[in-house]
């Protein structure tokens, strides 16, 4: 699948977060930031789809229910929505939900795998208030189509692209690094940077839905040293070069929140080119960000297992109730570094970094508060010669969002 956000979708790291706050927020958590998953149905069966998109729900929310929803974003405060799947595209509806959400003052953007994007398409959501277009692009043609499962799907992701910039919307692309593409990233900028790509956001596969499926794309935790290595030279590279889009705004690289942590080029990928600087200060899911399914389930997080994360559903409560009441939602809000184990509970960042990415500890190990894929963490345990790696020991039970586990082994790390 396409746009479920392990496949692509728009996560806003702390950065944009930041960026969007304002005085008068104070420190009061709110939905500023909602990714929002408007059917299950898709037209492709990605191999590392966290919601192992296909068919739609049994339930999904009708048009007037979605209505429900947008009202209940705009009177908690909500800015920002990124619409996803599946496809989103795939609901006759799309026009009239992004319509309604811009009408309620939300920014509205859609992420998507591109195989069925038209000219047309983009030119009616754009007239609906659409302002941007990502694209999942997984690397070159060969290494997209085989974690695509299709043919042809790399030219079509570039299409789209293309047909979302001539339609007059910021475009932006999204990459999965893992074991196909992990060694790609050069070749897969250079690419983007030549359709005029704003913002690249990369993030680690996780091992959710079909990812969980298959263990053995997933990056071994040791290996994002080079992988941010090679990122950062990106990003300088392009700051020395100037290199810009259609509106002037510079080639800009997004570290997802899995993205970490606390390295020599912390500064460089959690910050602007040319703006305020930022660094990782915490997992952000249900403080300032949400995530709905499409059968009407709440989150504090897109991306979080459902099984575990799941808050409520707008069918039962209404949102603001949700928001206002779960527990489960706002597990963040509240969090020290109690539920800090293994290295992360003795690393001297845990009180600012809390155990990083919630979700992909969650999916990997069984529970949060352990994240493996840390680059302060992997050269801290190079000096004692010893590397981590994943062994897995259950598999998912085949669900969407659903997750195995595995286990952390450590090893001699090898003579270089």
């Amino acid at each position: 699948m396409a746009t479920n956000p392990i496949a692509g979708a728009m996560l806003w790291p702390m950065r944009e977060m930041q960026r969007a706050l304002r005085a008068e927020d104070g420190d009061r958590p709110r939905p500023l930031f909602v990714v929002w998953e408007l059917t299950l149905r898709c037209d492709q069966a990605c191999g590392h789809c966290g919601s192992r998109a296909m068919r739609a729900r049994p339930v999904e929310l009708s048009t007037e229910a979605c209505f429900e929803v947008a009202a209940s974003l705009a009177r908690l405060g909500a800015r920002e929505v990124a619409v996803i799947g599946g496809e989103a595209y795939l609901r006759d509806d799309l026009e009239e939900i992004v319509a309604e959400l811009t009408r309620l003052g939300m920014r509205v953007s859609m992420q998507t795998g591109g195989r069925g994007v038209t000219r047309e398409m983009c030119e009616r959501l754009k007239a609906a208030g659409m302002k941007s277009f990502g694209v999942s692009v997984d690397g070159p043609a060969k290494a997209h189509d085989q974690i695509r499962g299709s043919l042809g799907s790399h030219a079509a992701a570039l299409r789209a692209l293309r047909r979302a910039r001539e339609a007059g919307m910021i475009v932006s692309a999204n990459t999965q690094v893992n074991m196909l593409t992990h060694d790609k990233l050069r070749e897969t900028a250079t690419e983007l940077q030549d359709h005029g790509i704003q913002s690249w956001q990369v993030q680690l596969t996780g091992p959710l839905g079909r990812a969980a499926d298959r263990p053995h794309w997933i990056l071994e935790p040791w290996r994002i040293v080079p992988v941010i290595d090679t990122l950062a030279a990106i990003q300088l590279d392009a700051i020395e070069r100037g290199v810009v889009d259609d509106f002037g705004v510079p080639f800009n690289i997004v570290a997802n929140n899995n993205i970490g942590y606390y390295g020599p080029h912390e500064l460089v990928l959690r910050s602007r080119p040319g703006g305020q600087e930022a660094h990782w200060t915490g997992c952000q899911a249900g403080v300032f960000l949400m995530g709905i399914e499409s059968d009407g389930k709440v989150k504090g997080c897109p991306t979080l297992p459902s099984a575990s994360y799941t808050g409520g559903n707008v069918r039962d409560v209404t949102l603001e109730q949700i928001w206002g009441h779960s527990q489960t939602v706002h597990f963040n809000q509240h969090r020290g570094v109690d539920e800090l184990w293994g290295y992360c509970k003795g690393c001297y960042y845990a009180e600012q970094c809390r155990g990083g990415c919630s979700w992909t500890a969650h999916s990997a190990l069984g529970r949060r508060g352990n994240m493996p894929w840390c680059y302060h963490r992997v050269t801290q345990l190079k000096r004692k010669g010893i590397r981590e790696r994943l062994v897995p020991v259950e598999r998912a039970p085949n669900l969407p969002y659903d997750h195995g586990r595995f286990e952390l082994v450590e090893e001699p790390w090898p003579d270089d």
